[in-house]
Order: structure tokens, then sequence, then C-alpha cells
């Protein structure tokens, strides 16, 4: 992390005064943990963290009250460590010092997978002290993060489809796969943004013209019946991109979460993109046709996520980015597994998804270390500062992103830098680019 200090900000007092939390609201369908934290100066940062609708087996373990309320996901009980247990052993530390306070956490846990007082507790904690210090210091998030040389805005997407009950396969699928259009070919994040916005009304609109199929403000969900194989929809996104006449500039991207679909009984992925259950050749097949005859620039966790031997395999022969989630979950020794065998070429950044920003950033370093890619996604209660993350970290993009509060702070972030941001287009999925 890189940040220069201004004069005022040498009369400021860092210090944590107060941590605060309680359970709120998220759009995951569950609650989340929002941790405040105030420094001595006034300073101040809030963070809410929340499980995704897909999680891997590998992620840190949150810590849910149980019982039938929400379900069994209730987050009192981690509200109350953050509270009883972690906020008070804080109080006094300067919230500048991040790789101190997350250590802290870490040890007040004890456990590997942040079970006892649960990574949602540490990570919103993580998250507030981040933005505290920044506040503290007088800086814009990402230039916290990244210093001087936080000046890239991100290849946004936007949502096409969601949904997985139209092939009645999965276990606890979560609405994947999901489609995005990747809006690449463009000379600015704005651009890129209204490129989305028009490709997204165009798709929204031949869906309701060949399917019948309304859709809600952010994607369209195709009821079974409708179709007999998810090529039909690939069909309509491609009608939408050469409808808008950005043949060439919008890609596709899919996160497949193979792993919800895979049976380990007979080692086959049922109702996934189609009725007819598919061995591993099967799929290897059907992604190297739609890299074929689609323009798919991005294939997120192609298969069950204990396969690396398979998803290096899928790196080598395909040529475009497959990104890891399940397979990597922001964790530093199961990326490390992934280099050895070359799996996949990007990990898929989820802050929360690993109970501290310090681990978090370690893995994103580890990463470009080894010339993988890093995707950032808001999927676990980062919201608006995934925007902030993406710019300060360099990744060059980011899952969708596009449009609404997301996208309104990467439109603020590329004003306030002006003549120094950058956009990098379809480069940025081929490596990372972080200086200016």
């Amino acid at each position: 992390m890189a940040y220069t200090i201004d004069e005022e900000s040498t009369m400021r007092d860092s210090r944590i005064a107060s941590i605060t939390a309680r359970e709120v609201f998220t759009d995951r369908g569950h609650p989340g943990v929002e941790s405040t934290v105030v420094l001595q100066d006034g300073s101040a940062g809030t963070a809410v963290v929340t499980a995704g609708v897909s999680v891997g087996e590998f992620e840190v373990q949150f810590v849910y009250d149980g019982g039938t309320k929400w379900g069994g996901k209730g987050v009192r009980k981690a509200v109350d460590n953050v509270n009883a247990i972690l906020g008070p052993a804080l109080i006094g530390k300067d919230a500048t010092d991040q790789t101190g306070i997350d250590q802290l956490l870490i040890e007040l846990d004890g456990t590997p997978t942040k079970k006892n007082l649960g990574g949602n507790a540490t990570g919103s904690i993580s998250a507030a002290v981040l933005q505290a210090g920044a506040h503290s210091v007088g800086l814009p998030l990402y230039r916290y993060i990244g210093g001087i040389e936080a000046c890239t805005l991100p290849v946004p997407g936007v949502l096409a489809q969601v949904g997985h009950d139209r092939y009645g396969g999965g276990r606890n699928p979560g609405g994947k796969p999901t489609y995005s259009f990747i809006c690449h070919g463009f000379g600015s994040f704005a651009e890129a943004s209204y490129a989305a916005w028009e490709v997204q009304k165009e798709f929204f609109a031949l869906v309701l013209k060949y399917f019948n199929v309304g859709t809600y403000r952010e994607a369209c969900v195709i009821p079974k019946g409708k179709i007999k194989h998810d090529r039909e929809m690939w069909d309509v996104m491609a009608e939408a991109v050469k409808n808008t006449k950005y043949v060439d500039r919008i890609g596709f991207q899919v996160d497949v979460a193979a792993t919800t679909y895979y049976d380990p009984a007979d080692d086959l992925y049922k109702g996934l993109f189609s009725d007819e259950p598919k061995t591993k050749d099967d799929l290897s097949k059907l992604y190297h046709e739609m890299v074929r005859n689609y323009p798919f620039v991005i294939i997120e966790d192609p298969l069950q996520e204990l396969d690396y031997e398979g998803h290096a395999m899928l790196t080598r022969e395909l040529g475009i980015q497959i990104t890891g989630d399940d397979l990597f979950t922001t964790n530093v020794s199961r990326l490390t597994k992934g280099f050895e065998v070359g799996a996949a070429n990007t990990m898929l950044l989820k802050v929360y998804q690993i109970g501290t920003i310090t681990e978090a950033f370690q893995a994103v370093e580890l990463a470009y270390q080894h010339n993988y890619n890093v995707m950032p996604c808001d999927s676990r209660g980062e919201g608006v500062l995934i925007a902030d993350y993406v710019v300060g970290l360099g990744t060059g993009h980011l899952r969708e992103g596009a449009l609404g509060p997301i996208g309104n702070r990467f439109l603020k972030i590329e004003q306030e830098l002006g003549s120094r941001a950058q956009f990098l287009g379809l480069q940025a999925l081929k490596g990372k680019h972080r200086n200016c």
C-alpha cells in the first residue's frame, strides 16, 4: 500500500477511538455485518460483508446464528463478536497500520478459516479500518491503496442473463451460469459504460421478442422449457452486439460455477448448458465451440473446483481469460497450487472472501508476481468500494460494474484523474497493467 501523507495529515490522530457493528439488509437475500470504525481525529469508515449466492468450499467461514430466523443466516453472533471481542482489542491502534491490525484480527480468531469469530466479522472491521485510514490522511481510497500509480479505469461488464433452473440441474447453483457483456473496445470508461447500457437494452428487447421473456432491471431469467440449449441465448447475445454495431468491441463473459453442477458419484455435470449430463470431455468440446463461434473472452470456473489439471488444459487450449473463483477463493495456498500446474490465468478477487484486507491484497500481489490477471467482483458486500479497489490495485477490469452506483463511482474517478486516466481495453484482459 502506497500513499503520501500531506503536512496537515501529520497533525491528525489516526488511532482507533471506537468500533461498532450491526446486522443490516443486503441484496443477497440474507443479512450482512456492517462495521463502523471511528478514529480519534473524527475520520471514519464503514463496510458491509455478506456471503455470495455461490460459495466455494475453500472460502473462509462466516459466523451465522442458525435457527429459523433469516433461514439460519442471521449474523447477530458475528455482530456480537465485533462489539464484544474484536472491536475492544483494536481501540488505540493506528488505523494506518493495516497489516498490524489485520494480523491482530487473525490472531484473535486463531483459526485459518476464521471459524471462531467469523470472516464476516474480521472482514468488515478490516475494510472499515482501511477507509478510516484513507480519510485520516486525506486521500481518496484508490490513491491510499495504489498511490500515484492508481490511474487505470477498468474494462467493465454488464449482466445479460442469470438463473439456473431452466434445465433443472445443479446443487445450489445460485443463479449460475451468469452471462455478461464485456465492453473492451473503447477509449474510456465512460464510452464503455454507455455501450454497456446500449447492448443490454438491445439484448433485453431481443429476449422479449424471441422468448417472450421480460426482464427486471439488471438481467433476464429464462424459464424452464423456453430454450433447449444455452447456445440459443449466445445467438441472441451475438445479435444484440451486431445490432448495436459493437462487433469486435464487446465480448461475452460466463461465470459457470461448474462445481454446483458436478456430481462426483458418476463424474458428470448435470443440467449445465442443456438437459444432457456431460463429461469433462463434453464440456471441453463445448468450451472450444463457444470460443470458436462466439466472442467469449472470459470463462469463470469452467470445471469443478478440485480439477486443477482440467483448468490448466483449458487455459492452454482456449487462449482466453480463464478465471478461478471457487478454484482459488482469494486464497494464497489455493492460488499457489494453481501456479504449479498453470490452472487458469486469472484470480477472481472477492476482497472479503478471505477475511482481511491484507490477505486479499497479498493474494493480488502473488497473482501479479506469477503473471496472473486479477478480476475483482463485489459479491461479498464490497458494493461501491469495489471501484476504489479496482483502480487502486490496477486490475484493469472487473465483473460487471459498468452501470449503477459502481459505474457512477468509476465515472467520478475518471473525472478526477482527468488526462492521467487510462483505459487499456482488451489488453487489460491479457495481463497486469498498473503504471500510468
